[in-house]
């Protein structure tokens, strides 16, 4: 049945489209330039082959390549099979870039016209006071020394782990944002903090450099959330932890159409999984259930290696800006 399924060539290029990334079927229906009831179809028939997984959110519906079961290791293998140099995938790939592009652009848009009143935007969905007093009762114990603070936005997380960190630095995309986490950190004499302009996809920092990595409401705007918590872990030292916080599961999808929100929250089993496959090991999830929106701490930590040669330590003078 899968390879009945995958025999027909549109549906053999939604697989390779889908090996890049989740897609809906707006996405795909640009890249094909076919109906939607078309695409539709061919996407339930790959659903019901086990070739494709759909996952539904609010009155969106994401489809990515079949991670589990029998036919996800036929579905890599008919993907693989395909000539990197074939004119039709060169063309679907190309269409495909331009929506992350745009994707990009639009959250970037809505970061540059609210930088200045990115808090009230948050405190309308967030309980900020009640997930902070929670995370730093969290975080009690835990020494830090090399504090990472990943799409920073206007620093609030610097503001609040940097007296208690040695070194701090947060990172982000926006410049707009960049320039308001600055002035904050200049006024509260923070001078143990620095903010830097970066990619969450490629950290500026070596690997195992950093004690305590925070995520702090980001994933929902990325586009690939399990490669961001890679990335983090991947700068987390032995016995480093990282703490994603972000919105549970919902069904709002104004936060979508209005806030340029990617991911309509996640579930306990989709973070812990990215967790886990970038070698972290998850702790209990903390919920602060809210009205409507629940916000979730998901901490997890990296296991002490085997001894070895002595890890570097961070230098942030030596951060590129």
């Amino acid at each position: 049945m899968a390879l009945k399924a995958a025999a027909e060539p549109t549906r053999l290029r939604i697989l390779a489209l889908c090996a890049h990334g989740e897609l809906s079927v707006t996405d795909l229906t640009q890249i094909l330039g076919q109906s939607q009831p078309r695409v539709s179809r061919h996407l339930r028939l790959l659903c019901d082959a086990g070739l494709l997984d759909r996952f539904r959110e609010g009155t969106f519906a994401f489809f990515r390549l079949a991670g589990r079961g029998p036919s996800a290791l036929l579905t890599q293998t008919l993907v693989d099979s395909i000539p990197p140099d074939d004119p039709t995938l060169a063309r679907d790939l190309e269409r495909l870039e331009a929506i992350k592009r745009a994707r990009t652009e639009a959250a970037a848009n809505y970061f540059r016209d609210n930088a200045a009143r990115w808090h009230v935007v948050r405190a309308l969905h967030v309980p900020e006071r009640e997930v902070e007093s929670v995370l730093l009762t969290l975080l009690a114990d835990y020494e830090v020394g090399d504090l990472l603070d990943i799409g920073t936005g206007t620093g609030r997380m610097l503001e609040l782990f940097g007296p208690l960190a040695e070194r701090a630095v947060g990172v982000d995309l926006s410049r707009e944002m960049l320039a308001v986490a600055r002035a904050r950190l200049e006024q509260a004499g923070l001078r143990n903090c620095q903010v830097r302009h970066a990619d969450m996809y490629q950290l500026p920092m070596p690997t195992a450099t950093v004690d305590l990595a925070l995520i702090y409401q980001v994933l929902h705007y990325a586009e690939d959330p399990a490669e961001v918590v890679a990335e983090a872990a991947r700068v987390l030292r032995p016995d480093g932890r990282l703490v994603v916080v972000d919105f549970a599961r919902h069904t709002l999808d104004s936060l979508r159409t209005d806030h340029a929100h990617r991911r309509l929250g996640f579930t306990d089993e989709e973070v812990t999984g990215w967790c886990r496959s970038a070698g972290l090991a998850p702790e209990a999830a903390i919920h602060l259930p809210g009205d409507p929106l629940t916000v979730t701490l998901w901490p997890a930590f990296r296991r002490q290696t085997a001894a070895g040669p002595a890890l570097p330590m961070l230098s942030l003078s030596g951060v590129s800006p």
